[in-house]
C-alpha cells in the first residue's frame, strides 16, 4: 500500500520582532492583556516590499535541501495562503518562478487557518493516485500589511503574525510511515463570522471611498463564536481522526495543533484526555501565522530534536469558514 510520507520540512519567519509592548504603542492595549488572552508574546512581521511568496521561497528551499532534493525533481506546487501576492494569479505560479522551475503544476488553497492541512489532503490524494510522487506543499502569510493597528481593529490585530511552513510530500510503500487518515470539515453558516469584506465581487465600483472609510479592508472576527466553535469541533475531530486511523489517544506521541489562541488548545487537551505537555506550541513567539502556523511548528520541533522515527502525530486546525481539518501521520 502507497502512503504519502513527509521527506522534508523547512520554515522560515522574517527578522523583525514585535512584541506586545510595540503594539501597545499604536494602540490601547498591554503584554498583560494580549498574554492573558491569547498567550502571545511576540511575533514577526515581514518589511515593506516583502511578498508572500518571498517567505514562502525560503521554507521551501529548506524543505527541499532537507529531503535532499531541488526544484526540478518537484511534480506539483501547492500553496496555502490568506495573504496571496496579489488578488490573482495564484501565488504558487510567483514561487514556482522564484524557485526557477517551469511547467510544473501549481495550485492554490484559500481555506486560510485549515489551509495547509487542506493542502495536505490534497497532495496526499494526488501521491496514492499515483498521479504525482513529490509535491511541495507550503503555507505562507504576510498578514502584518491588512491589520488594522488602531483601537477599532485591536481584538484582531494583536494575533497575527507573519512567516512560512513547508514540507515535500513524497510515496512510501513499506507502510508504516506515513499519512495513515485525514478530515475536511465546514460549516458555512459561520462564514461571516470570521472574514474580510473586500473584496466584495457583487459591488460596482469594486472598491469605494466608503468602503475604505468604513474599514471593510480589515479582518473582522467575532471571537466569542470563534472560541466556542474551536474547542467543540477541535475536540470532536480529535475523537474522530484517532477512530478513522485506528488508534488510541495514548499512541499519540504530539498535537501539533493550529496556533490560533493557546486558550483553545489547553481546553481541547483538557476535553479529550490529552496531556498538555503533547500540545506543542510556538504561539508565545509568533502569533498565529494562519496557514504557515502547523507546518512552522513542525519544522521547528523536527531542528529541536522532538520528534523521533516512527512518532504518531496529530495536526489539526480550526479557522474561517468555518472550517475544520485534521492529517494523522507517522513520522
Amino acid at each position: 500500500m502507497v502512503r504519502s510520507v513527509i521527506g522534508g520540512v523547512g520554515s522560515y519567519v522574517p527578522p523583525r520582532v514585535v512584541t506586545n509592548e510595540d503594539l501597545s504603542r499604536l494602540m490601547t492595549t498591554s503584554d498583560e492583556w494580549i498574554r492573558s488572552r491569547s498567550g502571545i508574546e511576540e511575533r514577526r512581521f515581514a518589511d515593506e516590499g516583502v511578498y508572500c511568496s518571498d517567505l514562502a521561497l525560503e521554507a521551501a528551499r529548506n524543505a527541499l535541501e532537507d529531503a535532499s532534493m531541488t526544484p526540478s525533481d518537484l511534480d506539483l506546487i501547492i500553496f496555502a495562503t490568506l495573504s496571496p501576492d496579489h488578488h490573482f494569479p495564484g501565488s504558487g505560479c510567483f514561487l514556482q518562478a522564484k524557485l526557477g522551475i517551469e511547467s510544473v503544476g501549481c495550485m492554490d488553497v484559500r481555506n486560510q487557518c485549515t489551509g495547509f492541512l487542506y493542502a495536505l489532503a490534497s497532495a496526499d490524494a494526488f501521491i496514492r493516485s499515483g498521479m504525482y510522487r513529490r509535491i511541495l506543499v507550503v503555507g505562507a502569510e504576510v498578514q502584518s500589511s491588512a491589520l488594522d493597528f488602531s483601537d477599532r481593529g485591536r481584538d484582531v490585530a494583536v494575533l497575527f503574525g507573519d512567516g512560512a511552513g513547508a514540507v515535500v510530500l513524497c510515496p512510501c510503500e513499506d507502510g508504516e510511515r506515513g499519512i495513515i487518515a485525514s478530515e475536511l470539515h465546514a460549516d458555512g453558516r459561520y462564514a461571516k463570522a470570521l472574514y474580510m469584506t473586500i473584496f466584495d465581487i457583487s459591488r460596482k465600483p469594486l472598491v469605494t471611498p466608503e468602503m475604505i472609510e468604513e474599514g471593510d479592508f480589515w479582518p473582522r472576527m467575532e471571537g466569542k463564536v470563534v472560541f466556542k466553535h474551536a474547542v467543540t469541533r477541535l475536540a470532536e475531530l480529535v475523537h474522530s481522526t484517532t477512530r478513522k486511523g485506528g488508534v488510541g489517544l495514548g499512541d499519540i506521541r504530539y498535537v501539533i495543533p493550529h496556533q490560533a489562541n493557546q486558550r483553545i488548545n489547553l481546553m481541547v487537551a483538557e476535553k479529550v484526555g490529552i496531556p498538555k505537555e503533547k500540545f506543542l506550541s510556538n504561539i508565545q513567539k509568533h502569533g498565529n501565522t494562519t496557514a504557515a502556523s502547523i507546518p512552522l511548528l513542525l519544522d521547528q520541533a523536527y531542528r529541536a530534536g522532538k520528534l523521533e522515527r516512527g512518532d504518531l502525530l496529530l495536526l489539526i486546525a480550526f479557522g474561517s469558514g468555518f472550517t475544520w481539518a485534521s492529517t494523522l501521520v507517522r513520522w
